[in-house]
């Protein structure tokens, strides 16, 4: 498969679900749930205004005071959406941001102006959420699926999960909202990126990724418990709390570092687009996971 940036139509979309996103309340704590179990949960724009739409109903319900993000399929989410009949990388949606239209626009400017409305601004946009987060995250963790994590203030992980950044082989510095020197120290992040091997729950706990690890059949009971804690603490001494650690990230250089990065991986995009004709280096999901399977399997022998 194959993008043409310069065509602003694209071929048919066919979405699997009109729920992409699933919203449910139990007393003080929302669930978000991730809702392509048939893709691993991969991000099309579907998604992504789905999720911006149930962050916004848990913000705007007074009753909600811990948003839990999580997924009921076999992994929490396997990335961006690069090959499912849904992807919709060429259509229009109401922008929740102010960022123009990128469907019908040329060159690298298209992916330049989608990427900062979906992937960067929205992912800004969701760790900025005024309540504290927590992603639930059980089986694979890649990519995109990162950046939904990396947004949530705790992270509680089952002891079958794996985190990975395997988009080098793409030719991209990482992904677009670029937390890993954040998340990770830098050589442990230059270790997860040039390699792009799959991180063990037990090693992202180590590394002070992960707040808690425990058994798959512990983990939904696990973050209840933890929601329930600090949904009993003062509302805005929370806000205030939140608010205050991020503002130290943002002076730490978070933010201005991100926009730096985020040029890099759009000058990567434009390469691919010169060098290989597709801004993306000529991989879709299935062969992105090919590679990533051979990788693995490489490195176990």
């Amino acid at each position: 498969m194959t993008d043409d940036l310069t065509d602003p139509v694209q071929a048919d979309i066919t979405y699997e679900t009109e729920e992409p996103v699933l919203y449910r309340t139990e007393g003080p704590l929302a669930y978000i749930t991730l809702n392509r179990p048939q893709f691993h949960n991969v991000q099309n724009s579907q998604m992504t205004y789905a999720l911006d739409d149930a962050f916004q109903r848990a913000t705007d319900d007074d009753e909600i005071k811990v948003i839990i993000l999580k997924s009921d399929a076999k992994h929490f989410s396997a990335g961006h959406d690069i090959g499912t009949p849904g992807r919709d990388f060429d259509k229009s949606f109401d922008r929740r941001l102010m960022w123009y239209d990128h469907a019908n626009k040329p060159g690298a400017e298209k992916a330049f102006i989608r990427e900062q409305e979906v992937y960067l601004g929205m992912c800004r946009r969701w760790r900025d959420i005024p309540k504290p987060t927590i992603a639930q995250v059980h089986g694979a963790c890649i990519a995109g699926g990162l950046m939904l994590a990396w947004v949530c203030d705790l992270i509680v992980a089952s002891d079958d999960a794996f985190f990975q950044d395997p988009v080098l082989q793409m030719g991209f510095p990482g992904v677009e909202y670029f937390a890993h020197s954040f998340e990770l120290n830098a050589r442990i992040a230059k270790e997860f990126l040039f390699l792009g091997e799959r991180m063990p729950a037990s090693r992202a706990y180590e590394m002070g990724m992960v707040n808690k690890v425990v058994p798959r059949a512990e983990l939904e009971d696990c973050v209840k418990q933890m929601a329930e804690k600090i949904a009993a603490q003062p509302r805005l001494g929370l806000l205030l709390t939140k608010q205050a650690i991020n503002h130290m990230e943002d002076l730490q250089g978070k933010r201005t570092g991100m926009d730096a990065v985020f040029a890099m991986h759009h000058f990567a995009h434009a390469q691919n687009q010169l060098v290989k004709g597709d801004y993306i280096a000529g991989f879709d999901g299935k062969s992105m996971a090919k590679a990533n399977k051979d990788k693995e399997e490489g490195g176990d022998k």
